[in-house]
């Protein structure tokens, strides 16, 4: 009894520590565990798995020969695999198609993959002609995201802003993908997905422009760095008048630099120019888009149509003046506006959250995937951040948002208030910020116009 004891106590004991190191540490439960049982179980079982599902070809002539002469039946062909080798979320394994496959048939394929491997998902991904990456994802990485311990290598303008299901980080490249509109209900995470955007902005010599017909309080904890910020629809109108000014003055300044000196070079934006010469980039955060374009009256309507018209502007000759937008709301639709389709039509980065109509989901993802507005209204209540991305490749993918706080979205930006950049034609614009010591807890920043200097 007592040996049994000495054998019992020690396998409990372990059994336990197993399952606090997979409920707190799933990473290393993963390295530990998961992935060698997950590796072997692909290795044996991979022949039956894909004939299961469909995805082995005929033996070739020689073999079905060679199968005759020594009385057997050729077995049918799997693709050829590489080793499954371990990632942080999971395992990757290349395959080798064989005649007549395609990337589709193992994508349609990837729910059986996922059952008969033990896997909490499988994607499949097309790398070059006749080749493809199948990725295995251990676990839900989109149940408990942090931000990394080590910061991710990126490019100026270029921001990871959430986990993807697959275990990437979804960057939001803003030379690639200019524009974006963002939609989510009240507590759908889409605060949280900006507050991370702005964040990443305040580090890089960007200038943040905001508008926020709220009375500015979205956006009021992050006037320190903004360099304008427009709280009422009249100042939203006048603002964006003096950012279409911008954007003219740059386009002049392209149009002299390339025609001026023996070594002119030619270019259509400013990220051909010398870097003495370029100006700094600008992004607009448009924060409550249906608030901004509210109508109750007809000299309302007016001023909407102009509104729109200005952003169709920005949003269409933007990026090669380094001027780039994102709009958020709670939905996106034909009610604020004649411009508004022709709008979203430019704003080709789409995240949506959870949403409280099917109608905003289409009007984010309507026109990318219909199978990704189905997965936009199929998130649940419980899950905050978690969102669906896309963009005019027709690709998309689930992500979430790690979690930052209002107080410490805060700290970033007045830690950074000195990396604003000086743009005149924003200064009458330039939100007022209570001084203090430290950053305050609570928004200490009063979103006034500053008034303008002789």
């Amino acid at each position: 009894m007592t040996d049994a004891l000495w054998v019992l106590v020690p396998a409990l004991l372990a059994v336990a520590a197993l399952v606090a190191v997979r409920r707190r540490l799933p990473v290393l439960f993963w390295w530990l565990v998961g992935y060698p049982v997950v590796a072997l179980r692909v290795l044996a079982t991979y022949r039956a798995t894909m004939d299961a599902c469909g995805l082995t070809v005929p033996a070739s002539a020689m073999r079905r020969a060679t199968a005759r002469m020594i009385g057997r039946q050729a077995a049918p062909v799997p693709p050829r695999h590489s080793l499954p080798l371990p990632t942080g979320s999971g395992l990757v394994m290349r395959l080798r198609m064989a005649a007549g496959q395609a990337p589709e048939d193992f994508t349609a394929s990837a729910d059986r993959l996922r059952h008969a491997w033990g896997a909490h998902a499988v994607h499949v991904r097309p790398t070059k002609p006749g080749r493809l990456e199948l990725r295995l994802v251990g676990w839900d990485v989109l149940a408990d995201v942090r931000l990394p311990r080590r910061r991710l290598r990126t490019e100026p303008l270029s921001l990871p802003l959430a986990l993807r299901e697959d275990g990437h980080w979804h960057v939001r490249d803003f030379r690639t993908v200019p524009h974006e509109l963002i939609l989510g209900a009240t507590q759908s995470g889409k605060s949280v997905y900006l507050r991370n955007l702005l964040c990443g902005l305040a580090r890089q010599p960007v200038a943040l422009v905001g508008i926020d017909c709220k009375w500015g309080v979205e956006l009021a904890p992050f006037t320190p760095r903004l360099s304008a910020l427009a709280d009422t629809p009249d100042r939203a109108n006048d603002l964006l008048d003096v950012l279409v000014e911008e954007m003219e003055a740059r386009f002049r300044l392209i149009g002299m630099t390339g025609r001026t000196g023996p070594d002119a070079v030619l270019t259509s934006d400013v990220w051909g120019l010398p870097e003495k010469a370029r100006p700094v980039p600008v992004v607009v955060v448009v924060d409550e888009v249906a608030e901004l374009f509210l109508a109750a009256s007809k000299d309302d309507e007016k001023r909407r149509d102009a509104m729109v018209t200005k952003l169709i502007r920005l949003a269409q000759l933007g990026r090669a003046a380094g001027i780039y937008l994102e709009v958020c709301g709670q939905r996106f639709g034909a009610e604020l506006g004649k411009g508004a389709t022709m709008l979203r039509a430019q704003l080709t980065g789409r995240v949506c959250h959870r949403v409280n109509d099917e109608t905003s989901a289409n009007m984010a993802l309507g026109d990318i995937a219909p199978e990704a507005a189905l997965a936009a209204t199929s998130i649940p209540a419980e899950r905050p951040g978690v969102a669906v991305v896309g963009d005019s490749s027709r690709g998309w993918s689930r992500v979430r948002s790690p979690h930052l706080t209002l107080d410490d979205a805060a700290a970033v930006c007045h830690d950074t208030s000195g990396l604003v950049p000086e743009l005149p034609r924003l200064d009458a614009f330039r939100p007022v910020v209570a001084e203090s010591a430290g950053p305050p807890s609570l928004p200490a920043a009063v979103p006034t116009a500053r008034p303008a200097t002789e």
